[in-house]
């Protein structure tokens, strides 16, 4: 049997959708939100039903019934700190998306929990959440950071991660929970996952304060010259948070984020692009071999993901300094449609549990 899920990817300006049979496409759209539109909401939860009613008119359009799904699945979004794996969402999980407290903000993905259940709920099916961004999987010495007040915490791109992790061990012939991997998703933001026997065990924080820089934000900085910048006076609370991990990285030195027409800058002779960029690489590399060493070395492969993998020469220079480590497999972009719909799958099939939120 076949099982059809649907998938449902709330960004700040675009719900992405997808309906896939098992693992077949059936298809994949992003709808477009004009900032006009979503300027009328007084914040992102409100959104809800104008996002829902895109997503219904949508399969319309695709000749998709709702009585022909099995599943909705919508992204985690910024729910507790959890283990990895496929949830099915409740009222507590919703209450706690609803909740800017949790985090410090309510991010565009916690919408999809919402419209996930609310148009499973039409149909008597069930709704899931898969390995959100604050999925927690730390041994206990890695959350160690050095100042007693502040304890490292996880928060990474989880669902590519762990969907690549599967793909990269069936590749091996081997399952997922068996194996040692070094993940590696280069998006806007960069995160660098020691994966221990399936499980991520330790991770760079790919949003705030840690590990290498990327196209948009700052990544670890020196801790005296930080503090001189935020008691300079120059710079208020929200300038600062905002100069970190929006426009830093790429975009503070090159004026853009965008790593194919840095690639031509480079080419055209640019020394300031291939400096700035090939030092972005450089911590990259040194952030992968930081977790072969939490691995112990005994390490089975190093993938790449993440639009920035489109490119050839980040993964010749990033090949050039890690392949020594473990085998480098190469997949390109991000598939978190495809891990938003296998995680439900596994879990319809009886090949994992689904687990209850707390």
């Amino acid at each position: 049997m076949k099982y059809r899920v649907l998938a449902i990817n709330p960004g700040s300006t675009s719900t992405k959708i997808s309906v896939f049979d098992d693992d077949v496409s059936v298809f994949i759209e992003t709808l477009r939100h004009k900032e006009s539109e979503i300027a009328k909401f007084e914040g992102i939860i409100e959104q809800f039903e104008f996002r829902k009613e895109l997503v219904i008119r949508a399969l319309a359009e695709h000749n998709i019934k709702l009585t022909s799904l099995e599943a909705v699945v919508g992204r985690g979004g910024l729910v507790k700190s959890l283990s990895s794996g496929t949830y099915k969402i409740n009222d507590k999980m919703k209450n706690d998306l609803s909740n800017p407290k949790l985090w410090g903000r309510i991010h565009a993905s916690n919408l999809g929990a919402f419209i996930a259940d609310s148009i499973a709920k039409e149909v008597n099916i069930p709704a899931y959440i898969v390995d959100p961004v604050t999925v927690d999987e730390f041994e206990e010495i890695a959350r160690i950071s050095g100042c007693p007040q502040i304890e490292r915490k996880s928060l990474l791109h989880a669902l590519n991660l762990r969907y690549c992790g599967y793909s990269i061990a069936e590749k091996m012939g081997k399952e997922f929970i068996k194996t040692n991997q070094i993940g590696v998703h280069l998006g806007g933001g960069i995160s660098v996952a020691a994966i221990k026997q399936g499980k991520l065990v330790d991770v760079n924080n790919a949003v705030l304060g840690m590990g290498p820089f990327s196209p948009q934000r700052a990544g670890a900085l020196p801790i005296g010259d930080l503090l001189e910048m935020a008691f300079s006076g120059k710079y208020s609370h929200q300038q600062m948070k905002k100069m970190f991990t929006k426009t830093g990285g790429l975009i503070a030195y090159l004026g853009t984020d965008n790593g194919g027409k840095i690639i031509k800058m480079i080419q055209a002779g640019d020394k300031k692009a291939k400096l700035v960029f090939d030092a972005m690489l450089y911590q990259i590399s040194k952030e992968v071999g930081a977790c072969a060493t939490v691995l112990e070395g005994k390490v089975d492969a190093i993938f790449l993901t993440g639009g920035l993998v489109y490119n050839d020469y980040v993964i010749e220079h990033l090949k050039r300094r890690i392949s020594f480590i473990a085998d480098v497999h190469i997949i390109p972009g991000e598939k978190e449609m495809e891990a938003l719909t296998q995680g439900v799958v596994r879990v319809l099939k009886g090949l994992e549990r689904s687990k209850k939120y707390k």
